[in-house]
């Protein structure tokens, strides 16, 4: 239940009301923005909040117990502190939301009307569509340990305890030829096999996508010594010859990976000996064994 404050209730009371939509996004970096749908910039709580034309909210959905409430803010991409390239670098990637209905007569009468984090953000052209969580989603992500075969921790964090700055999991070089905003040709990487760098980490330290990271989804040594480098998806800006990169070594978080790649099987944060499916479904035989015949 919301609590109105008396003097907001007592302005809602008149009838003849100034009210307007506030929306504070907070980065997972700290940086604070604020956007309002009146015609002139307001200023409460620390944030200013940017008159922005065309930016609107859809109607707010409740629901009784823990489903996970949403609505859609559409806008264009016109704000000098909001821009394409910022959404499609994946800055705003579940960005805390606080939405508020302000009297924009007199910011401190106002009430925060629901609080959440920013899902999917679809773009066309220069507007925007982004979707708003209620807090409840974050009750249906997976929490703690899961046991399965594969490894779930991310290479070189605590929990793996890789080193991964050293030379041998780690490179450097620059794009020579540019087949597309995803595949490209590299130099630097000639030491290297094929697939070392596959499910790695690419963050470019020079170009127009300076200081983005994004997954490798391919790495191949051609024929005649080339290295072409393939990621999961278009870099938001294009690329050219020039451009600087660093990588690290990928895994696909099997065990023998981890004991042959890394040489870092102690710390296999897995487990591939559990039983599976043909264990479950076997019958032991008389010498003890399990013959993986069905029941």
């Amino acid at each position: 239940m919301k609590t109105i404050p008396v003097a907001l209730q007592a302005h809602l009371d008149t009838g003849a009301t100034t009210m307007c939509w506030c929306w504070r996004l907070t980065r997972r970096d700290g940086l604070r923005q604020g956007f309002t749908d009146h015609d002139r910039e307001l200023l409460f709580d620390g944030t200013a909040f940017e008159a922005l034309s065309g930016f609107g909210a859809s109607e707010i959905k409740d629901s009784v117990g823990l489903s996970v409430d949403n609505l859609d803010v559409a806008g264009a991409v016109s704000s000098a502190s909001l821009n394409e390239d910022d959404l499609a670098a994946g800055l705003y990637d579940d960005a805390g939301v606080e939405i508020f209905r302000v009297n924009w007569a007199d910011p401190a009468q106002r009430v925060l009307m629901r609080s959440g984090s920013l899902g999917d953000v679809r773009r066309v052209g220069g507007a925007f569509t982004a979707e708003i969580r209620g807090l409840a989603h974050y009750l249906q992500q997976p929490k703690g340990r899961l046991f399965q075969y594969g490894c779930d921790a991310d290479v070189g964090d605590g929990r793996c305890g890789v080193a991964v700055a050293e030379a041998a999991f780690t490179g450097s070089g620059a794009i020579t030829t540019a087949y597309s905003a995803r595949k490209f040709d590299v130099s630097g990487l000639g030491a290297y096999g094929s697939e070392w760098f596959q499910r790695g980490l690419l963050r470019w330290t020079s170009g127009a996508n300076v200081n983005r990271t994004i997954e490798i989804k391919r790495h191949l040594v051609k024929a005649g010594g080339a290295v072409e480098l393939e990621l999961w998806q278009e870099m938001a800006q294009n690329l050219v010859i020039g451009d600087g990169f660093t990588v690290s070594a990928g895994c696909d978080k099997q065990f023998e990976t981890c004991k042959s790649k890394f040489a870092n099987g102690i710390n296999f944060r897995g487990f591939p000996h559990m039983p599976g499916n043909d264990f479950v479904t076997g019958r032991a035989v008389q010498d003890g064994t399990n013959d993986g015949a069905p029941r």
